[in-house]
């Protein structure tokens, strides 16, 4: 599996698809960081809401112009499309330093926008391009490579963003977007299918995806299941900190190992699952990768309750055996999330007409989105209402068992 890092039809996409996640996060989390220690300081609810801002401006593009990106990467050369994607980076990086040099707050929020931009184009192609270059037998296992490569690039850029120093931050950014686009050179050219055209409507293009992705039974199953678990990751992250800190009493240095956990549990799930099913891609792994991450959140309520809400750093934390069982719990869930998404992906790959394999991911990206608004902000709702984060957290997974139907049906199929 490894093996394939080091040949010119995977190495270079690998290489890229990582230096723009990490890129992106980098950005992002160092913005938060300033609005919460500099910009509003005094402000906790300003700063919250600018935060939110940022997201809700990182996640617009992938609503709004997923139609677009997945028609122009069925339509042209998927390798010609990444190129000029990276070029366009590091332009956007570039204004990005400018932002943060002269403290121009909405110019950096602007930049957050176009690194969506950047992201939701180059979406479809990172996935749509695997069957082009590997052999049937390889996809599985680069789909979990460069699934699991995604979230440990996002783990990374994360921490990065946390730690650096603000005038750090747009020449180190800079300088990751600039090997991003020396890595984009050596993609292969991935030509499209004849008689392809380019819909640069966003509205058209749109309704032309999902119609293609809602009309085979496979491809909608398969977005359904791996929207949910992005929604359900989303939910996860997004309420770490405060599960952390209230209920569990444990510091912020807590909080980041669970991130951690998380981010390389699911990666390594995604690398393994390849190995379990031998190259064959199959989803007879999700509905039990599924009930495992159930279980996992339901062990995990009750091990948050054993834990208690008295003040404890890191070592404190890991003292009691409930600190290791709420680590354990949430690598498992991850790891079992790794084996769950990656088939899926395979299907969103191979279940759909060659021609139409960027539009079936653009059309997973859209619902992706909506998703994971919607559950955020579910969660959020439901914990204000006094439900409790572990509570919410254990609810969100049990969800799945809705989707076991959908997913014995997709197996069979």
């Amino acid at each position: 599996m490894l093996a394939l890092l080091t040949t010119r039809r995977f190495g270079p996409l690998f290489a890229t698809q990582f230096l723009g996640a990490f890129n992106d996060n980098l950005f992002r989390t160092a913005l938060v960081f300033i609005l919460a220690y500099d910009v509003a300081a005094a402000d906790p609810k300003q700063a919250a809401l600018l935060a939110s801002t940022a997201a809700g401006l990182f996640i617009a593009p992938f609503l709004l112009f997923s139609g677009i990106a997945g028609s122009a990467a069925d339509a042209r050369d998927k390798a010609g499309i990444t190129r000029l994607v990276k070029l366009s980076e590091i332009a956007f990086v570039a204004l990005g330093w400018a932002a943060l040099a002269i403290g121009s707050l909405p110019l950096a929020l602007a930049v957050v926008f176009l690194m969506g931009c950047h992201s939701t184009i180059f979406g479809p192609v990172k996935y749509a391009i695997l069957p082009q270059h590997l052999k049937p037998q390889e996809l599985l296992a680069g789909t979990g490579l460069v699934e699991g490569a995604t979230f440990v690039a996002i783990l990374l850029g994360q921490v990065a963003g946390g730690l650096l120093a603000t005038q750090a931050v747009g020449p180190i950014t800079l300088v990751i977007a600039g090997l991003g686009w020396l890595a984009s050179r050596f993609i292969p050219p991935a030509p499209p299918e004849a008689g392809r055209r380019l819909n640069w409507n966003p509205i058209s293009s749109a309704h032309a995806a999902l119609g293609h992705a809602f009309a085979n039974r496979r491809l909608l199953i398969a977005t359904l299941a791996i929207s949910w678990f992005w929604a359900l990751g989303a939910v996860y992250t997004s309420q770490f900190v405060p599960l952390a800190r209230n209920d569990m009493g444990a510091t912020q240095s807590v909080a980041t190992l669970f991130l951690a956990a998380f981010s390389v549990g699911i990666a390594a799930g995604s690398v393994a699952v390849g190995r379990w099913l031998k190259g064959r891609i199959s989803t007879r792994l999700c509905g039990a990768a599924g009930l495992a991450m159930a279980l996992a959140g339901v062990d995990l309520w009750f091990a948050i309750g054993a834990v208690g809400a008295a003040p404890k750093d890191v070592a404190s934390f890991f003292s009691v055996v409930a600190g290791w069982r709420v680590l354990i719990d949430l690598t498992v869930l991850a790891l079992a999330g790794g084996v769950f998404s990656v088939p899926l992906y395979a299907v969103l790959q191979t279940a759909g007409d060659a021609g139409s394999r960027a539009s079936a991911i653009a059309a997973n990206n859209i619902i992706n989105s909506l998703f994971q608004v919607a559950a955020v902000l579910g969660a959020g709702a439901a914990v204000s209402a006094g439900l409790g984060v572990p509570l919410v957290l254990m609810l969100a997974g049990l969800t799945v068992l809705l989707l076991l139907p959908a997913l014995a049906q997709l197996e069979r199929a």
